[in-house]
């Protein structure tokens, strides 16, 4: 009768044994599958900032010389107005 029991107990283990692994490989699994989608989104998400910054950054230096372009035109246009107002005083 010893036997019988310790030949069930035996088959038991082996078959909680095998079980709880299959679980744990199914997990361990399920998580490196979680960490390669997180991998690749936050490269995704870096590959699409880096374009949005060249792009800002590209936008900014056109800005920056319409900005200087218009500095001059404004300079233009000051010595322009002074001409004409020293004309126009000295035909008062």
């Amino acid at each position: 009768m010893d036997n019988v029991w310790s030949v069930l107990i035996t088959v038991v283990t082996v078959l909680g044994s095998a079980t709880a692994f299959r679980f744990y490989e199914k997990r361990s699994m399920r998580k490196e599958r979680d960490e390669d989608f997180i991998r690749h989104d936050c490269k995704d998400r870096i590959s699409k900032l880096e374009a949005l910054l060249a792009q800002s950054s590209k936008e900014k230096d056109e800005m920056r010389a319409q900005i200087l372009e218009l500095v001059g035109e404004v300079a233009a246009l000051r010595v322009e107005i002074k001409y004409l107002t020293d004309k126009n005083r000295a035909s008062i």
